[in-house]
């Protein structure tokens, strides 16, 4: 806990953080509406495969519904393709606080950071949201046909591919956590039971059907990286001297 103490004694490092912090909010929000002023033009040919990639018919029920819905797409990819610079000026931010985060260290969490929430969208794209889409439209039949709202579509599915991203940062999360002395990893390892319990519940609630198929899809990749997580604690944790 040494990392966090000192960090906790001097507030110059607390305030060195937040103005960091700060400039880097101002950068994103510049960088991100640049860049979904740009992906609107591209928005149309987003919604066009998702449609396709989960086979939905869409319907809109308002004159405004499918510009809203085109300027969600065009936030939400804006968001997506910036990720990389919110997670370097996050972990640059850290790292004016604290000292066991080195430059060297700050590059390869930022790496393995990109990875896992582009292997975390691409994971829910690819395999839970068509799934949990065809499992949903399995409740039509000849007397209950599905008219899904393009808004409602969209903002289900950019929710739970951007949710996936962020859940598969978790063994970073935890070893960076473990590095600064927030959490320590045997402590983790002796509620391991409880983390179950939580990654079971968190799966339920993040997958988009409530069958066991599909939450097993989350909780086991999700038990997976937490072992990881729990690995990498103790391989990268800071020695004591």
């Amino acid at each position: 806990m040494r990392p966090l103490m000192d960090t906790i004694e001097n507030p110059d490092r607390i305030i060195a953080f937040l103005e960091v912090f700060r400039k880097a909010l101002i950068q994103l929000g510049i960088v991100v509406l640049v860049f979904a002023v740009v992906g609107y033009g591209f928005a149309k040919t987003i919604l066009n495969f998702l449609q396709k990639h989960t086979g939905v018919s869409l319907a809109f029920y308002g004159l405004s519904e499918t510009f809203l819905a085109l300027l969600n797409i065009a936030l939400f990819s804006s968001l997506f393709i910036t990720m990389p610079f919110l997670l370097f000026k996050v972990l640059a931010a850290l790292r004016a606080v604290f000292d066991p985060l080195s430059r060297k260290i700050m590059i390869s969490f930022w790496i393995g950071a990109v990875f896992l929430f582009y292997l975390g969208a691409a994971f829910c794209l690819f395999i839970t949201l068509p799934y949990g889409v065809k499992f949903l439209l399995s409740y039509q039949s000849s007397h209950l046909e599905a008219i899904i709202s393009v808004k409602k579509f969209i903002s289900f599915s950019l929710l739970f591919i951007f949710a996936f991203g962020i859940i598969f940062e978790l063994p970073l999360i935890m070893i960076l956590l473990g590095r600064i002395g927030l959490v320590e990893v045997h402590w983790l390892s002796r509620y391991r039971r409880y983390a179950v319990l939580v990654i079971v519940v968190l799966s339920a609630i993040l997958t988009p059907t409530p069958d066991a198929f599909n939450m097993m899809l989350m909780a086991g990749p999700l038990y997976l990286l937490f072992e990881i997580g729990l690995l990498g604690m103790r391989l990268g944790g800071k020695k004591r001297p």
